[in-house]
């Protein structure tokens, strides 16, 4: 925190972060007629949503609607409270549902780029409890040629898992892209998302779809509507004048640089997931910043600058978790479908299973901190899977069939053996509780219900199962030599503990008092979902209508543009 004295720049709001909270914020209050500043960290702009899904999880929205799914704002209500419980406020869960639909129409309305697909049957992540849909809330953007971005591409972040040139597909086509030697969905979408490759080569398209998709639309959207941008420009700290946050001091080519904020300013700079310190001060261990699939400049830059303020703290002991699998010579790799296959169970260093191995991948993970402070390792956990689950299923992006390459054995991270027997040795694991676990499995998998953690009962679970295995998609026996284990590590999206605020995004001191001047979206900032995951797009979800939340707070009762107007 430093007093303001000098300033080199002046606008009405700044914002700090490029994903996508800080985008909408920084759309929405230059919609708003406001001139608007956004800072970014890195060369490249888009955060972790350019690494995303890119799916928004926002209840009874236009998109919804349009598609004819039976939601309303009571339901998606009791459905919120359900899965969060007493962990937020009830006006900031308020604050979420009675915006969020608005936001998307807010956007919509005012930029041709804003334009959305609904992900039908990805399913709530706990769709059996009250007010919870089987076919989901889940919304992607329409995939975009990244070409309408012009030299910007090259400026768009990378995505945690690279694609031949060419190829993109949505959330949906990946789903089916699961089953591509299963069902005839599957060989259909192969052929189709193969043959968009060779017209896009063909005419030089350069396709963008899920987070990327999203990121190019809001970026195009501020470019239209005369946002100013600074990449390669962190915030360094939060200027005051005694009472209230009055701007930013900035890093710019090399010199640090006062800008006012006449109005205000928003953080929205991701989580603290790529600092190693602060992960050691807050997250139970073991820790490790090579786990995270966030974008490498989240280290919770704005968090240290809110809290140099007396800005209060929560849930910096969690984060968006997920298991994922350490590769040799890249980010991890985020295991979504994996899990719930049929056909492959996970254990912990005893042999034993230990969980629902489809159920949220944020529940997984809870479950593997819980279970290893009790002394058994569960970190890493094994992840089990026979011949037959690799000659049908994705694995690590690879086709079925398609060799491991031997790096990931030369690495420790897959190994492979012909019996149950010498894998358990070859993994640590005692041989006979491994092989009785693995035979209960298969017990399970022939009467098609698991007894013991439930696995396929949920329509979440079942959402990435094969439709071709009766009765249970999610459970077949692992009984096919050889047999492989898989190192499967407690990864994450990013963190989700930051600053607290409140149902106007305004950031919180200690005494629950307002900071004036200070708002907070996405990331760096406590979740409104609390230790949960309502649904695909609850992170990004609340950080879009949380950035909106608080650029049509700080922008009151200015005028509103509808379309691009002059940069102040």
């Amino acid at each position: 925190m430093t007093r303001e004295s000098s300033v080199d720049y002046q606008y009405d709001v700044v914002v700090a972060g490029s994903g996508a909270a800080g985008m909408t914020a920084a759309l929405t209050a230059r919609y708003k007629g406001l001139s608007v500043l956004l800072i970014e960290k890195s060369r490249f702009f888009g955060g972790s949503t350019a690494r995303s899904g890119g799916g928004i999880w926002i209840p009874n929205n236009h998109v919804l609607r349009r598609e004819g799914v039976p939601d309303d704002p009571e339901l998606a209500r009791t459905y919120i409270k359900a899965v969060v419980g007493e962990r937020v406020p009830d006006d900031r869960l308020n604050a979420y549902l009675d915006h969020g639909a608005e936001m998307l129409s807010f956007l919509t309305e005012r930029s041709p780029y804003m334009r959305f697909l609904y992900d039908r049957g990805y399913a709530d992540y706990y769709p059996e409890l009250p007010g919870g849909l089987a076919q989901g809330r889940t919304i992607e953007p329409e995939p975009i040629d990244g070409n309408l971005l012009g030299r910007d591409l090259r400026l768009l972040n990378s995505s945690s898992q690279s694609l031949p040139k060419g190829v993109a597909f949505t959330a949906t086509q990946f789903h089916d892209l699961n089953m591509v030697t299963r069902t005839r969905a599957g060989k259909r979408t192969a052929l189709a998302v193969l043959g968009n490759a060779v017209r896009n080569i063909a005419t030089k398209r350069a396709p963008l779809a899920m987070g990327k998709a999203l990121v190019a639309r809001l970026w195009l959207a501020m470019r239209d509507a005369g946002v100013d941008v600074w990449l390669r420009a962190p915030l360094a700290e939060l200027t005051t004048d005694g009472a209230a946050v009055t701007g930013v001091r900035a890093e710019r080519d090399g010199q640090r640089v006062t800008v006012r904020a006449d109005r205000g300013v928003v953080l929205a700079a991701g989580g603290f997931e790529h600092n190693l310190d602060m992960r050691r001060e807050h997250l139970s261990g073991p820790v490790s910043t090579d786990w995270t699939v966030g974008s490498p400049g989240n280290t919770g830059d704005a968090i240290q600058a809110g809290k140099r303020l007396g800005a209060a703290l929560d849930l910096m002991d969690d984060a968006w978790w997920g298991p994922c699998v350490r590769t040799p010579d890249g980010p991890p790799f985020f295991c979504v479908a994996e899990r719930s296959q049929p056909g492959s169970l996970m254990v912990n260093d005893a042999g034993r299973r230990f969980t629902n191995e489809a159920a949220c991948y944020v529940d997984v993970v809870h479950e593997m901190y819980r279970r290893h402070g009790e002394g058994v390792g569960h970190i890493p956990a094994h992840f089990i899977m026979d011949q037959r689950f690799r000659n049908r299923y994705l694995f690590l992006g690879l086709f079925p069939r398609q060799e491991i390459p031997a790096k990931y054995y030369e690495a420790g991270i897959v190994t492979r053996a012909d019996s149950l027997t010498e894998l358990a040795e070859r993994i640590g694991v005692p041989a006979e509780t491994f092989t009785a676990s693995v035979e209960r499995f298969n017990r399970f998998a022939h009467q098609g219900k698991d007894e013991d953690f439930g696995r396929g009962e949920s329509a979440y679970d079942r959402y990435y199962g094969d439709p071709t295995i009766s009765p249970n998609p999610c459970l077949a026996p692992v009984d096919q030599p050889p047999f492989y284990a898989v190192e499967m590590v407690p990864g994450d999206l990013g963190t989700k503990g930051g600053l607290v605020t409140d149902e106007l995004a305004r950031v919180l001191d200690g005494d629950g008092t307002p900071i004036g001047g200070l708002y907070s979206a996405g990331n760096n900032s406590a979740s409104v979902m609390g230790n949960s995951y309502a649904g695909a797009g609850a992170t990004i979800g609340p950080a879009m209508v949380f950035g909106y939340i608080a650029a049509r707070h700080l922008a009151g009762g200015t005028r509103e543009s509808h379309g691009p107007t002059e940069s102040g």
